[in-house]
C-alpha cells in the first residue's frame, strides 16, 4: 500500500480536536488529512479516497450525520466513526444502524481512539478481499445505476466474469453507463491493483490512434523527440478499457488483432515487439455483431473479442431505475446548490417516466440538475424542459368511413372519420393505460370530465377489465 495515501480523514470544526487527533494518527504511523467542515469533507473524499472517516457529529453546516449519509450513498464500503459527546450517544447508536461503524464518546482516551481506527482499517481491509469486494461493488453499482431487476442482472454477469481473464464486450447506447460497468469488472479482478487505462478510441484522431495504443520510439516519425509508451504497456498486468471501439478504423482493427493474438506490442519505429500482459474491455454504443454485417469491424477480431458479454438495457426499458436516480440526482444537486427541492409534482414525475430519454442516465441528470436549480419546492413539469414522449401503440393508420360514391358528402366522410379516430385513440391509450382513466386524461392533455363525457358520447364502456 502507498506509504503516503491518505487513509484517516478526520473531520472536525474544533481546530484544536483536529490537530490533536492528526498528531495522534501520525504517531501511529497512519496518514491523515484534516477538514473543519462537512462539506470540504465530502469534497476530499472522491479526490483522496481515504481508507476511513472520524467525523464529529456536531458541526454548522452538514453535520456529522449528514456525512454520514451521503458517504453511505456514494461510498457504502467506507468505515465512518463518529465523534460524539457522552449525552448523545444513544442517537449515535442509531447512526450505527444508518451504517456507521463505530462511536466515540468524548471525551475519549487516545487508545480508544488507536483501537477504533485500527479496527475500522481492519474492516476496510477486509471489504476489499473477492468475496467482501463484491458485495461492495454490488451496493456501489446499484446506488449509481439503480435498484432494478435489469441492474440486478448485470451484477449477476459482472461477478462471474470478474475474476477470468476473458475479454469482455459492453454493449449500450451512449450515457448509459459502460465505463461504470468496466471498473466495476476491473475492481472485483485479480488485476485491481494493477492500472486501470481508459481509451476514448472516438476522442482519438484516426491519425494518431495507433501511437496511443502502441507507443511509438524516438525519431519514429517528425516530432518524435522522444519515446512514448502506449496504452497497452501503460496498462501492464492491469486492464486496458477501450470505449466506443467501433471508432477503430480498419488498419488499426488488424493491428489490434494481432496484439491479442500474440501479446505483445510492437511501437513505431522499434526494431523488435514487447511483451504484455494485459485484459482488454471494449464498449461500444453499437451492436458489434451489427458492425461486422455492416463492414466496419473485422470479423476475426470480433469473433476474437467476443469471449464474453453484457447488454446495458437503455433507460427507457428500465423505467424503474428513473424515479430512484432522479430522486437522487435531486439530492446531490440540492447539496451543490445548497437548496432544499422537496422532490417531484405527480405530473413532473410521470413525464419523467413516459419520456423517451435518448441519452438515457447522462441526459436524465442533467435534465433534473437544471430542474432544482429552476425549482423552489417541488419540481414540475414545466421545470424538466423535456417533451413527452408519443403514447405507446398510437401508431395506426385512420379509418375512412364512408366513400366518395356513396351519398354520403365529403364534409360528412370527414366528420364520421374523425369520430373513428377520436374512438381508436381513446381505446387504445385505456389500453395502454390498463384502464386508469385519469392517467389516460393527462396523457391525452384533457381533464377528468372531458374524458368521461367522450366515452360516454363515443358508446365506450368497460367489459370483463377491457374498454370496448
Amino acid at each position: 500500500m502507498d506509504a503516503t495515501k491518505t487513509r484517516v480523514l478526520i473531520v472536525d470544526d474544533d481546530r484544536d480536536i483536529g490537530m490533536m487527533l492528526a498528531a495522534l494518527m501520525h504517531k501511529e504511523g497512519l496518514p491523515c488529512k484534516v477538514a473543519y467542515d462537512g462539506e470540504t469533507a465530502l469534497q476530499i473524499v472522491p479526490l483522496e479516497k481515504p481508507d476511513m472517516l472520524l467525523v464529529d457529529v456536531k458541526m454548522p453546516g452538514i453535520d456529522g450525520m449528514a456525512v454520514l449519509k451521503q458517504i453511505k450513498e456514494t461510498h457504502p464500503d467506507l468505515p465512518v466513526v463518529l465523534i460524539t459527546a457522552y449525552a448523545e450517544i444513544p442517537a449515535a447508536v442509531m447512526a450505527m444502524r444508518a451504517g456507521a461503524f463505530d462511536y466515540l464518546a468524548k471525551p475519549f482516551e487516545h487508545t480508544e481512539v488507536v483501537r477504533v481506527v485500527r479496527a475500522a482499517l481492519a474492516e476496510r481491509e477486509r471489504r476489499r478481499r473477492p468475496n467482501a469486494q463484491g458485495l461492495a461493488e454490488d451496493n456501489f453499482l446499484r446506488v449509481m445505476m439503480g435498484p432494478s431487476d435489469a441492474i440486478t442482472r448485470i451484477i449477476r454477469e459482472i461477478n462471474r466474469v470478474a475474476q477470468s481473464n476473458f475479454t469482455v464486450v459492453i454493449e449500450g447506447e451512449t450515457g448509459s453507463g459502460k465505463e461504470l460497468v468496466a471498473r466495476a469488472i476491473y475492481q472485483l479482478s485479480q488485476r485491481a491493483e494493477a492500472p486501470f487505462v481508459p481509451v476514448d478510441c472516438g476522442a482519438i484522431p484516426e491519425t494518431l490512434i495507433e501511437s496511443e495504443l502502441f507507443g511509438y520510439q524516438k525519431g519514429a516519425f517528425t516530432g518524435a523527440v522522444a519515446s512514448k509508451a502506449g496504452k497497452f504497456e501503460a496498462a501492464q498486468g492491469g486492464t486496458l478499457f477501450l470505449d466506443e471501439i467501433a471508432n477503430l478504423p480498419l488498419a488499426s482493427q488488424a493491428k489490434l488483432l494481432r496484439v491479442l493474438q500474440e501479446k505483445a506490442v510492437q511501437r513505431l519505429g522499434a526494431a523488435k515487439p514487447t511483451k504484455v500482459d494485459v485484459r482488454l474491455i471494449v464498449a461500444s454504443n453499437q451492436s458489434l455483431l451489427g458492425l461486422v454485417e455492416s463492414e466496419q469491424m473485422r470479423e476475426d477480431l470480433y469473433f476474437r473479442l467476443n469471449e464474453f458479454t453484457i447488454t446495458i438495457p437503455p433507460l427507457r426499458e428500465r423505467k424503474d431505475d428513473i424515479p430512484y436516480l432522479a430522486k437522487r440526482f435531486l439530492d446531490i444537486t440540492n447539496r451543490e446548490l445548497k437548496k432544499d427541492v422537496q422532490g417531484f409534482s405527480e405530473y413532473g414525475l410521470e413525464a419523467l417516466l413516459s419520456y423517451n430519454w435518448p441519452g438515457n442516465v447522462r441526459q436524465l441528470r442533467s435534465v433534473i440538475r437544471r430542474g432544482v436549480l429552476l425549482a423552489e419546492d417541488i419540481i414540475t413539469e414545466k421545470h424538466l424542459e423535456i417533451k413527452r414522449a408519443p403514447v405507446p401503440g398510437l401508431a395506426f393508420s385512420p379509418k375512412i368511413m364512408g366513400t366518395p360514391w356513396n351519398e354520403l358528402s365529403l364534409r360528412e366522410i370527414v366528420k364520421h372519420s374523425v369520430v373513428s379516430v377520436e374512438r381508436e385513440v381513446l381505446l387504445q391509450v385505456l389500453k395502454h393505460t390498463q384502464g386508469n382513466k385519469a392517467k389516460a386524461a393527462r396523457l391525452l392533455h384533457i381533464d377528468y370530465k372531458t374524458m368521461h363525457t367522450k366515452l360516454k358520447a363515443l358508446g365506450i364502456k368497460q367489459s370483463g377489465g377491457d374498454y370496448d
